[in-house]
């Protein structure tokens, strides 16, 4: 027969104290003498009691859940989700207490998931990581007073006041333009986004400044694409044969495998005959023959900034919170 777990009546009687006194064991410690405290939690660790989720929900109006919003991988593109970004952010959370609660939302109504777990009070907080693409969730979060951290700039509205965690994209394409320069490149090209994707401009800005420094030219040399391999091999076609470019910095590293399906196509060697850089650090960047030289984020270190800036939203009094800007690294491999 089926053994039923252990109450904290069980544990209350087991460790001579009242039930309340092994509540505030388990919710406010502070409250017991050491030796008390330390009865019950060795009471609780023998009997392996756990307190009920629900109940405790309805007791603290807590459900120590962060909201996040699961994005589906995009076909045709070298990046799924950010698998690095999401491991660090449910192990960094659980490490003070907290869990994270993947959902979805309908493309037509994308609030409307938002607005069901704030209704529910099934989330105590969210974090949200599509703002590149001026998506609403932030200023609907901000109008709700829903506390929530986001992984991205208020790009829209500088004057936004929530807290944020962001990767230095201008400083990661520098860095990689630089890189190509000091390896004796003067023709140097971009492939990046479309000009209304607030990311890939801010990326973008990152090879103009390191061509200008250099005394540079750019004219010619820039396309903007879809994120799509087939895209990144188009725009490399075009301008191979318009600007005759010796190196690419591409906008992510999907862009950079269709120049390099290009190069293969073509009989060119990327790195001896045309140099490649992505974007990202993907898998797919570590295991391409050769390896695709890539800015890598420290999505790791971000998921730390953002779980730390989530215990400041969620601390009672709220404490302030700015933005925090990290910066990339690059990995040089064979293709650059």
């Amino acid at each position: 027969m089926p053994v039923n777990p252990p109450t904290l009546a069980d544990v209350a009687e087991r460790a001579g104290v009242s039930r309340q006194t092994v509540s505030n064991a388990l919710n406010n410690p502070h409250l017991l003498r050491p030796e008390t405290l330390e009865r019950v939690r060795a009471v609780v660790d023998e009997l392996g009691y756990s307190p009920n989720r629900a109940a405790r929900n309805l007791r603290t109006r807590h459900s120590h859940l962060v909201g996040l919003r699961f994005t589906p991988a995009q076909e045709g593109t070298a990046n799924a989700l950010m698998d690095r970004f999401l491991h660090k952010l449910v192990a960094t959370s659980a490490l003070h207490g907290y869990h994270v609660l993947l959902f979805s939302d309908d493309d037509t109504e994308p609030l409307q998931a938002y607005d069901d777990l704030l209704r529910s009070t099934a989330v105590d907080a969210f974090v949200v990581t599509d703002t590149y693409l001026g998506a609403p969730q932030a200023a609907f979060l901000t109008q709700q007073r829903a506390p929530f951290v986001a992984f991205g700039r208020p790009w829209e509205d500088p004057s936004a006041t929530h807290a944020w965690v962001d990767v230095d994209g201008a400083a990661g394409t520098a860095l990689a333009t630089d890189h190509l320069l000091d390896r004796g490149h003067t023709r140097v090209a971009w492939i990046g986004w479309r000009k209304d994707l607030f990311i890939g401009e801010d990326r973008r800005s990152g090879w103009v400044r390191a061509m200008r420094a250099r005394g540079l030219p750019t004219t010619g040399l820039a396309s903007r694409v879809e994120d799509t391999v087939a895209s990144g091999r188009e725009a490399a076609a075009v301008l191979l044969a318009e600007a005759a470019p010796t190196a690419f910095v591409c906008a992510s590293d999907t862009l950079a495998m269709g120049v390099l399906q290009l190069l293969a196509e073509r009989g060119l060697v990327a790195g001896r005959d045309v140099a490649v850089v992505g974007f990202d650090d993907s898998q797919v960047a570590q295991v391409v023959p050769g390896g695709l030289t890539s800015v890598r984020p420290p999505l790791e270190q971000v998921a730390v900034e953002v779980v730390t800036a989530l215990r400041r939203v969620l601390s009672t009094p709220p404490r302030a919170n700015t933005g925090v800007l990290l910066s990339p690294t690059l990995e040089v491999r064979g293709s650059g």
